[in-house]
Parts: structure tokens; sequence; C-alpha cells
């Protein structure tokens, strides 16, 4: 967040005793600290400073009587007072803590966000969203090193002890050494802190959980190698082939992660059951997902491109292992058992599989279709009212001048005049003889040239008809009375951008139509995207906000819309591939 030095700094202002004063019992209540603890963090002398990040989010920050930032915000009218390492130094155990090899600190400090690989403690029952801080390991010890950095918690703490778990654990808002911290006196860390008793005791059974249950966490070397392969997301990821043999070892392991996730829990035994029918079954679906952070595989896994000459060849070398036993039924090979107990089964590392994938995206497509279900959708109708040129028309038809006509209703009265008047085309009836209608043909035509238009088809003549009407919509939702006003309405725009290099960033604008309020929005958003968010005026001349959500999130932005029950008909989405 601060890995660029800060734009627009303003100068520092004082604080006034009575906005340092609430300021202090915010603070206090928010973080359940004693009145004492409260004056030190919150001091007289307070200053502070108006900001801009690189990526152009809005922030204040609060300095100490000696210019060090003790607390900032982000984002327009934010509330949310996030402390500095200078403030973590004088409080460690102001926030909940997770630790990371000493390796990893200074790929953080460069402005990396905390892989999950890289975590080594953390406390239970956190929350995505939270608040966290992150300090430095320190094996086989109650000590723990000072806080060198900020951020939220990407995922709730029980993905972080997962087998094989791949992703963000921490969005890193602020760190020792970046361009925040510069504002300060720049010291030193200080020494390692004894933690609690209480605190130690639920890092050590989170410890203890990994190294026992799950066996997930990857040695300190792995784990530096996931979080600084990781922090090139953004990175366009490369095509890789395999060979024959890492086809072959893929296969052997997809093998070994069926008979122990799948075969092992079982209640009844499929088998025997013919080779291809177990290959397709449980082989091929237990085939690890390619991760999106990882080079892409270009080489299918099957066993054409193994160095199996045949299926019948992979399955007897399977059981030359002693992983299974076959039989040839008229000249059918068919598998008979599985060793679910065998050393190799039982020393493999679970991944997510193309199966697991395929069940997450089946549970979350029923619970957006729950949702959708659950939430009634808004209904939005567009609609014309007769004006300036129109009146007449709408008189000397025979209806109301002061109604407001739907487009269905627009083309009954349009249908209506042409059969009265015997307008219709008699060659091709689609095309009305305008030319032959004075009314008609001033009403619908440019001013300057008239004359020269004498045929319009059915459904050009009712566009350029509700053209000079006036524009209006209603929107009705449940629970709601019917909002009518005067105007065109638009769909919510939701466009991703890349500012400053290859920094995305995702724009919502036009949602106030749809019952939809800014700063809820935004903070709706920061959880559900677990990113930060700001608010800020449109550009342009339009009256509303724009809410910014940092990262490519149009997926989680049209899946909350939809969840408040904008039609996705009234959604225009712009640079995350399909529109």
């Amino acid at each position: 967040m601060f890995k660029k030095p800060l734009g627009n700094l303003k100068t520092s202002a004082p604080l006034r005793n009575s906005d340092r004063r609430k300021l202090k019992q915010y603070i206090i209540r928010a973080f359940s600290l004693d009145p004492d603890v409260g004056e030190e963090l919150v001091p007289d002398g307070l200053l502070s400073v108006k900001f801009k990040t690189h990526t152009d989010e809005p922030g204040v920050a609060y300095l100490g009587p000696d210019g060090d930032p003790l607390w900032f915000t982000l984002g327009i009218g934010s509330e949310d007072m996030i402390p500095t390492v200078y403030t973590l130094w004088k409080k460690p155990d102001l926030l909940p803590f997770l630790s990371t090899p000493s390796a990893v600190i200074p790929v953080l400090v460069g402005g990396a966000d905390l892989m999950i690989p890289g975590v080594v403690q953390h406390p239970p029952s956190l929350q995505a969203g939270q608040l966290v801080s992150i300090t430095e390991h320190i094996h086989n010890s109650t000590r723990i090193g000072p806080p060198l950095a900020v951020g939220h918690m990407a995922v709730d703490s029980d993905i972080l002890s997962e087998a094989a778990a791949k992703g963000k654990a921490v969005f890193v808002l602020h760190a020792w050494n970046d361009h925040l911290f510069d504002m300060g006196h720049k010291g030193n860390p200080p020494d390692p802190w004894e933690m609690s008793h209480s605190v130690a005791n639920d890092q050590q059974a989170i410890e203890d959980k990994d190294d026992t249950e799950s066996n997930s966490k990857e040695p300190v070397v792995d784990a530096l190698g996931s979080q600084l392969e990781q922090t090139q997301l953004d990175d366009p990821a490369p095509t890789i082939e395999l060979t024959k043999e890492d086809v072959s070892s893929i296969l052997h392991d997809a093998l070994l992660q069926a008979m122990k996730t799948t075969l092992s829990s079982s209640q009844t035994s499929p088998l025997p059951m013919p080779a291809s029918n177990f290959y397709s079954t449980y082989i091929l679906p237990s085939r690890p997902a390619q991760s999106p952070s990882h080079p892409s595989v270009s080489t299918p896994i099957d066993i054409k491109h193994s160095s199996h000459k045949s299926l019948a060849y992979f399955f007897k070398s399977a059981e030359k292992h002693g992983l299974l036993k076959l039989k040839e039924i008229k000249s059918e090979l068919m598998v008979f058992s599985v060793a679910t107990s065998h050393a190799n089964v039982a020393a493999h590392r679970p991944y997510l599989s193309l199966k697991d994938v395929a069940l997450r995206n089946e549970k979350r497509g029923q619970r957006e279709e729950e949702e959708r279900t659950r939430v009634k959708e808004l209904e939005v109708t567009e609609l014309w009212k007769p004006h300036l040129q129109s009146l007449k028309f709408f008189a000397d038809a025979g209806f109301d001048t002061s109604a407001r006509y739907t487009y269905t209703e627009i083309k009954t009265v349009v249908d209506k005049y042409v059969t009265d008047r015997q307008l219709v085309n008699a060659h091709d009836q689609s095309y009305i003889n305008v030319g032959a209608d004075e009314l008609l043909q001033t009403t619908i035509c440019k001013s300057d040239n008239p004359a020269n238009m004498e045929f319009f088809k059915r459904e050009q003549l009712i566009e350029r008809l509700s053209d000079k009407m006036q524009s209006w919509y209603k929107i009705c939702a449940e629970d709601r009375d019917p909002v009518l006003k005067k105007g065109q309405i638009k769909p919510i725009s939701v466009v991703i951008k890349v500012r400053q290099g290859r920094k995305a960033t995702t724009l919502i604008t036009g949602f106030e139509p749809f019952f939809l309020e800014a700063v809820a929005l935004a903070e709706e958003l920061k959880t559900r995207c677990a990113s930060s968010t700001s608010v800020s005026p449109a550009p342009g001349k339009s009256s509303g906000m724009e809410v910014l959500v940092q990262g490519k999130q149009i997926k989680e932005v049209t899946e909350f819309l939809a969840s408040r029950g904008v039609p996705k008909r009234w959604v225009h989405t712009e640079g995350g591939g399909k529109k």
C-alpha cells in the first residue's frame, strides 16, 4: 500500500482537543483498551495529515508529537482506524498476530502480501477481513518478534491449516520501512517480546495441529519459494510442456489421491470394475487442478501422453507396486481391489484436484441459485411520456398525453395510428408510408428536411417516436415504495482499470437508482472481496459516487449485485474478459 511515495501530501494540522478525545474513546472501544493505554496510544499533541497512495486512494494519517505516524485510515469518510508499526511496538498484543519466517520479512517489506505457505503460527477463530499484525517467527520459544506489518485477513484461519492450501493469507496494508513508516523517526524494531500464557498456548496448539494432524506446512525454504512465486499473480503465466515421465508421475499421484480421499472413505466398495471405468471415474477427476499463479500446462494429462504404452501397462505397473489387484475376465482387464493402507497412500499429501474444483463450483452455483430465488429481483421499467413534437401525435391518435408509456404500449399506439389511416405499405407490411401523413412525418423526422423521408420500417418508426418523448423509469422492490423518476436509467458500470503499471482496480458507478448507497456498498465489498475499498465522486458531470475496489473483482461485484436483486441486464462489465 505504501511501497511508493505518498501523493498529495498536505501540511499536518493539530487535532482539536475535542476531536482527539473522540478519537481516543473510539480506539478504546474498538480495541478494548484501558483508558491509560488509550492515552498512550492517542497522546496529546496529535496531528493529522491527508494523503493519497500511489493507487490514488485517499487517506488520513495521525502523527504523534514527535512526528511518528501512529494511526491511519484509508478511503473517503472511513472510520476504520489502523495502527502503524510504531503503535504496535508500544503495544505488540494490540492485534492478533501471525508469524512468518525471517526470510519472508523482506518480501513483505517490498510490498507483497503474506501467502498461506508463509504462515507459521496463527491464532484460532480469525475471520476474513479482520485486522492482524505480522511478526517474525522465533522457533521453539514463547518469545515473538516485534510486529513488522499490519493488514486484513484474506481468508478465515481454518483455511490456513488445510492441506496444500495456497493463496493469500493477509492483504498487507503497511509494513516496516515503507513510505508511511519513513514519515517517522525510522528506528530499528525493538527486541522480541514475551507472549502471555494464554496467547502462547493458542499459538502452540495451532502449530502442533499443523505439525501432527495435517503436516501441511512446507519447510521454510519452500514457504519462501511459494511466497515469492505467488507475489507475481499479476504477471502473465508462461505455458510449459511436460515430459512423458512428468505425465506418468502426475497420473500415479492421481491414483494415490483417489485411493486416499475417495476409495478409502467409501462405505460400499465399487469394485470390481473395468479398468477403463476405474480410470475415468477415479483417476482422471483426481488429477491436480492448475493454479492461476503457476505456469499453465499445455500437455494433456492422460495415458496417451505418458510413458506407459497403454492403460493396461499403467495398471500393471501399479499392481507391481502393490497398490491394487487386477484380473482379466473375458479379455477385459478388471480392478478387483485397492490397497488403501499401502505406505505410499498413507504418505501421500492430498492436493486440490479437478474433482474438488468441480464440487466447489457446483456448491457455489447452488448458493448463487439459492440467493437468486431468495432475493426477488428489482423490477426495472423504462417509460416514455409525450413531449414537445410527440404531444400532438398522441392527442390526434386519441391517447392520453399526460400518461407514461412502456415500449410495448408505444408500439400499440403506432399500430393503431397507421392502421386507422391506412399507412401500411401495400407491398411490404413491415414498412410504413410516412410521407403520406404530414403529422407523422413532422413528428418523427428532423425539422430541417422532413420531406425526404417517405418510408420507415415499423420498428424504426417506434424508436424514432420514443426518441421524441421524455424518458422516465420506474423501479419496484419488495417491501419498498415504487420509485418513479424522470430521466434515462443506465446500467451499473463495473469496470477494471489498470493504474500505475500492473495495479488493477475495479470501479463501480451508477448504482444509486438501484437502492444502493456508496459507503454501505464499499463496506460490503471490502468484506466480500477481502480487499481495500474507497469512495469518491464519480468523474465527469455525474452527480453520483464511485466505489473503488482493489484488484480484479468483477465476478465478486456482479455476484453481490445479483444478491441485492439487480437484474443481470442492468449490470455492464468491462475489462474482465467477456462483457
